[in-house]
């Protein structure tokens, strides 16, 4: 039997190459479980693997796809049986394993979940990394003292997929959001989400001055480089910041002085490689505070013909909010 895939292909040193095309299970790799894709997602990470960027993927040919959910086809292992509705985030599926554009999948059964209480394949998509990383970065706060009435929570990259996520998330949690963007729709976007207020990307514009007056509680930073750099300058005595993303840069030039003086916190997110059961609870916290129906209007869905069009889209900043993969389509 075959099925469909976005398979790339790259010569020596040039970019890769995107071509739908039918695979068989003889094409897959060696795991323990096969799944039958429904969804998929697109991340920043997804954008990067289709067009090459950061070497994420070192092995051609390659499925991309970090994320996938669907029906198990079969199983060599007792904890998945055939009809299963599973999940997958992280673990390099996508990058180092072949992921989740093509119809089928063969995996590892560690990496896998049993489809969460409340999700479809397609919601479970439309959360997906993104909603995943947005999740373990409100805990991550959380854990680290930040409540609702410590003040305002800034979100920056918040029409992205962790941005767009993490602010409703926040305000269904009972906390005050400001939200950063340089897009024109963003208020649009994100005052239905839950926003309170929209900043524009120029007020973090790099500057000299190690502080700041003290203005958030807590920060999800999604961009990095020179706005985070501003940012700890502004963070509230005993504040956090949760670093998930680098779209704007890796490099963050700052001083030690905001973490001498108001004793703030660094908070790194990793989504891949987290322990199933920090996964199962940030499941289970996700399908409590989401509200389905908000949700369901900021998800988009595309096909596999769509992807090498979409991933450059990403990169760019072009999409808000959040795009799935419809293997049916």
């Amino acid at each position: 039997m075959t099925f469909k895939a976005l398979l790339l292909t790259c010569e020596e040193d040039a970019k890769p190459v995107a071509q739908l095309t039918e695979l068989t299970d003889a094409d897959l790799p060696d795991g323990d479980v096969v799944v039958d894709v429904q969804y998929s997602g697109l991340n920043f990470k997804d954008g990067m693997c289709l067009t090459g960027l950061g070497r994420l993927v070192r092995t051609y040919p390659h499925v991309a796809g970090i994320d996938l959910a669907g029906v198990v086809h079969s199983s060599k292992d007792d904890r998945f049986k055939a009809g299963d509705a599973v999940v997958l985030t992280g673990w390099r599926v996508g990058e180092a394993w072949w992921g989740g554009y093509a119809a089928r999948a063969c995996v590892k059964a560690d990496w896998l979940l049993p489809m969460p209480d409340g999700f479809t394949a397609k919601t479970a998509m439309g959360v997906g990394t993104a909603g995943f990383s947005a999740m373990l970065a409100i805990m991550a706060l959380e854990d680290a003292g930040v409540t609702p009435d410590h003040g305002t929570i800034l979100v920056t990259g918040a029409t992205g997929g962790v941005g767009s996520i993490a602010v409703q998330l926040l305000a269904r949690r009972g906390y005050q959001v400001a939200a950063v963007s340089g897009k024109p729709d963003a208020e649009q976007f994100l005052k239905p989400l839950g926003a309170a207020e929209i900043l524009p990307r120029e007020e973090f514009a790099a500057t000299n001055r190690p502080m700041e007056s003290a203005r958030w509680a807590g920060v999800i930073d999604n961009v990095g480089g020179e706005m985070l750099a501003r940012i700890l300058g502004q963070v509230n005595y005993g504040g956090s910041v949760a670093i998930v993303g680098n779209a704007g840069s890796n490099d963050i030039k700052t001083t030690n002085i905001p973490f001498m003086l108001r004793g703030i916190k660094m908070l790194g997110i990793d989504s891949v490689m987290q322990p199933n059961p920090r996964r199962v609870a940030v499941w289970a916290e996700l399908a409590k505070t989401l509200d389905a129906d908000q949700f369901e209007s900021v998800i988009t869905a595309i096909s596999l013909a769509d992807l090498p069009e979409y991933g450059k889209k990403i990169l760019q900043g072009h999409i808000s909010g959040r795009t799935v993969v419809d293997l049916s389509l």
